[in-house]
Parts: structure tokens; C-alpha cells; sequence
């Protein structure tokens, strides 16, 4: 019997998200995955006991990541200048972070937590991802409550506009990763909406 095959699966987890980078998600799959690192298919299913595991290891690892450097950016706004500055440095990590990862930064603006689907997971993976959500869901309302004194649903919402969607639309047309133009409306269009801040609840 021959010897298995040595499998480096930070490699595998690299060459996963290269293809979701380049050909979107629904290419992801155990054959491509093989066909690319030339790991067999059955030493990979030996690591990954799914195509949705493999594509939820990806995720988590990127966003882990993504959600460190977001979390320094922002605490380093928050003890120079303050509450705004905060959570216009946590609109530009995104920005910012592509400057050093662009592949993953363009894997979690393409996809959210939801996306991958627990069944089957393994149970350590699935509290991983929830603690992703949670934490994401926390740190927008933390911003909300710094910012405008609320942190209901409508301020919640707005907030996540501020942090998550504009960023992601702007950075994800701009011509190069950390656009300095790109930069420069997200600031702007973020600091007008916290001037604004939210209406009413109806």
C-alpha cells in the first residue's frame, strides 16, 4: 500500500479561495480544488468531508483575519479622535485590508456568514461561524450606541449601510484595491449619513 498523500491544508484553503476569487463560488468544488493543488480528491475529502466545508473553512479563516485588522482600525480612531472617527476607520478597513489581501477581501465582500449553509459542519466550524455573525452584529451596534445614543433596528441598520454595504459597493467598483478616490467618497458619503443619523423608528 502506498503512503499517504502529505496534504498542507493552508495551501488547499489558498487555492480554494483563488478559484472563488476568479470564478466565483459556485466553482468551489472538490474537483476543482483537486485538479488545481494536483491533491487527490480523496486526500482532500480526508480534511474537508464536504464541498460546503470546505467553502465555510475558507470563509472563517478569511474573516477572522479581515475582523482583527477591522477591530485595531477602529480602536486606534477611537483613542486619537472619537466616535465617528471609529466608525469611518471600520467603512475604510475594508479598503485597507484589500491593500494587503485582496483575493480575501473580495471572498467576504462576496459572501456573508449566511451564505454557507451548518448542515453537516462540523460542530467546532459551525459555533466559529456564529461567532463571526455575533460579532459582526455587536460591533455595529456598539457603533450605533457610540455614535447616536440608539442602537434599535432602524440605527442598526443605517449603521451597517455605514460599515458594511457602502464600503463593499464603492471598493468592489473601484479601479485598483484602497482606491484613494474610492476612499475619499466612503468617507464623505459616511460621515454625511452619521451627521444625518437615523430616522425615526416607524
Amino acid at each position: 500500500m502506498g503512503r499517504p498523500q502529505q496534504v498542507d491544508v493552508d495551501a488547499l484553503l489558498h487555492h480554494a479561495r483563488a478559484i472563488w476569487v476568479t470564478e466565483g463560488m459556485a466553482a468551489v468544488t472538490i474537483r476543482a480544488l483537486s485538479a488545481r493543488s494536483g491533491v487527490s480528491n480523496g486526500a482532500i475529502y480526508h480534511h474537508f468531508s464536504s464541498r460546503n466545508h470546505l467553502l465555510a473553512r475558507v470563509w472563517a479563516q478569511e474573516a477572522s483575519a479581515f475582523r482583527a485588522f477591522q477591530r485595531a482600525e477602529i480602536q486606534a480612531a477611537r483613542d486619537s479622535a472619537g466616535a465617528e472617527d471609529a466608525v469611518v476607520a471600520a467603512a475604510l478597513a475594508t479598503g485597507g485590508y484589500a491593500a494587503v489581501k485582496d483575493a480575501a477581501v473580495r471572498v467576504l465582500l462576496g459572501s456573508r456568514p449566511d451564505t454557507v449553509a451548518p448542515e453537516g459542519l462540523p460542530e467546532e466550524l459551525v459555533k466559529e461561524l456564529r461567532r463571526h455573525r455575533a460579532s459582526a452584529a455587536a460591533l455595529i451596534a456598539d457603533l450605533a450606541e457610540e455614535v447616536w445614543g440608539r442602537s434599535d433596528e432602524t440605527a442598526r441598520r443605517l449603521m451597517r449601510h455605514c460599515v458594511v454595504d457602502i464600503p463593499a459597493r464603492i471598493f468592489m467598483g473601484a479601479r485598483q484595491p484602497n482606491d484613494p478616490l474610492a476612499r475619499y467618497a466612503i468617507e464623505n458619503a459616511v460621515r454625511g449619513v452619521l451627521a444625518a443619523g437615523p430616522p425615526e423608528e416607524s
